[in-house]
């Protein structure tokens, strides 16, 4: 990749945000990165993989698959460059990815390592700043989740079931799920919750079909 187009790709990721040309471009000339071109359909990263570098999307969309526990129901996102796959899983108790990353169009991203990342969070405050804003971030959205007010309706509980699971609040997201599953999650009927799931298909804000239903804009419903 060309120096300059390097440079304007890294302005635009979070890591980087708030540093001087100066720091940029010591951290272009020593650091290692990796470039990656993904091919639409194919798999970038599988659940369960060993986080051992940081991806950085660039360019291109990808598709997020987060699977439950027990295989119930599953959870698709899109992700739209520029973006960081899980950051905060190259360190901790779990250094490993839980989410399957694929390429919905062709897709560049750029990689760092383990060692490079905590090199760079070493010599450079900047880095290691929006590093830790990162993580912080990710922890304290999942530490606020269970003080927040309960959902009444069952419009809300269901929007609350997907955002929740959710990478970020916003976005198109398809759950793969049985409605008796469903129903069973929020403690609701599963003739309540169909019913509710086709009134709001019927105002356009999803698209059910058997066992799937696709959301193309969350934060319509959220807000």
């Amino acid at each position: 990749m060309p120096f300059t187009t390097l440079f304007e790709r890294l302005l635009e990721l979070p890591l980087f945000q708030g540093m001087s040309h100066n720091d940029l471009n010591t951290i272009v000339g020593q650091t290692k990165f990796g470039f990656h071109k993904v091919q639409r359909g194919k798999i970038l990263i599988r659940e369960g993989e060993a986080c051992e570098h940081i991806f950085l999307l660039t360019s291109g969309k990808l598709c997020s698959l987060t699977q439950a526990d027990d295989n119930s129901y599953s959870l698709e996102e899109t992700i739209h460059a520029p973006a960081i796959l899980q950051a905060e899983r190259i360190f901790g108790l779990t250094q490993r990815y839980t989410k399957t990353f694929t390429a919905i169009e062709d897709s560049n991203l750029i990689s760092i390592n383990k060692q490079e990342v905590l090199r760079l969070s070493e010599q450079n405050f900047i880095f290691r700043l929006n590093m830790l804003n990162i993580i912080s971030t990710h922890s304290q959205r999942a530490d606020h989740q269970p003080w927040r007010i309960p959902p009444q309706s069952i419009r809300s509980k269901i929007i609350r079931f997907v955002e929740s699971r959710s990478l970020r609040p916003a976005g198109t997201k398809t759950l793969h799920i049985k409605m008796e599953t469903l129903a069973s999650y929020i403690a609701e009927s599963r003739l309540n919750v169909s019913r509710e799931l086709r009134q709001m298909q019927r105002n356009g804000e999803i698209e059910c079909t058997r066992g799937v239903i696709h959301i193309p804009a969350l934060e319509q419903l959220i807000r």
